[in-house]
């Protein structure tokens, strides 16, 4: 793996203060087993503590930068049943099905609608009979309804974790007909007075929430559950997030399993 980019100890310390997705990403690995598969892991924010409690976890990013990071952080000292991968969504690199295909924290609605569709494909492909497919997302109908443009404003605070310097995080955005272009500042406080800042940009398709269950169906998965929150309450067009469970029909076997693991 290539070695780490500033960026990715600035995602990790910044995404390690969202906790409140992991209870449900654990009850969903204890209902469906292992192994599981996470699509996006990053820095390792969902893997890492499904892997502790002794899941098998294979945790796929396309990003070496993100999984260089994960790994220097462990010391080179993964939990055994923790497997990194370095792959494009859209060509699974693996022979056996899963129980469970995770995606969590917005990676979904970061890819076009074509990598969207061959994702959910191969996603279908590498389901057991019966496999869960979650995916957690912003609400698009939120987004949908933002204003044109927004400042960048203080959001948060957090220490810089190589050097501990304080790390300001700030976002502005731009709303167009199709997407929402979110641009994150991180600016890096040093004692001298400097500001290192960096800046990151990612991209939020505004499809609407029809359009990402009929890309769901299309990929030969069936809804099973449509939440708001991760305390599984409704989904409602005002809810923060779009969280869906999708799953692979119990038809006959599935050609992945034809082949060796």
């Amino acid at each position: 793996m290539s070695a780490p980019t500033p960026f990715p100890p600035l995602y990790d310390a910044h995404h390690k203060l969202r906790l409140e997705d992991l209870p449900f990403w654990m009850e969903l690995a204890i209902a469906a087993g292992e192994p599981i598969l996470e699509l996006g892991c990053g820095t390792g924010r969902v893997s890492l503590p499904l892997a502790s409690a002794g899941y098998t976890v294979y945790a796929l990013d396309r990003d070496a930068s993100m999984l260089a990071w994960l790994q220097s952080q462990t010391l080179l000292d993964l939990p055994g049943n923790l497997h990194l991968m370095q792959a494009d969504f859209t060509r699974l690199p693996f022979s056996q099905p899963f129980p469970l295909i995770i995606m969590p924290c917005n990676t979904c609605s970061m890819l076009t609608q074509t990598q969207r569709g061959e994702m959910l494909k191969q996603v279908a492909l590498h389901l057991l009979p019966g496999g869960i497919f979650a995916a957690s997302l912003p609400n698009p109908e939120i987004l949908r309804s933002q204003p044109l443009r927004a400042v960048a404003e203080i959001e948060e605070v957090f220490l810089h974790p190589v050097d501990g310097n304080p790390v300001q995080v700030s976002s502005e955005w731009r709303r167009l007909k199709s997407e929402l272009i979110v641009t994150w500042h991180y600016d890096h406080l040093l004692p001298d007075g400097r500001v290192n800042r960096f800046s990151a940009q990612v991209r939020h398709s505004l499809q609407s929430v029809s359009d990402y269950l009929r890309e769901i169906q299309d990929a030969g998965l069936h809804l099973v559950d449509l939440y708001g929150d991760f305390e599984r309450h409704e989904y409602l067009p005002q809810a923060e997030h779009l969280i869906i469970i999708a799953q692979r029909n119990a038809t006959p076997e599935n050609p992945q399993q034809a082949r060796s693991t």
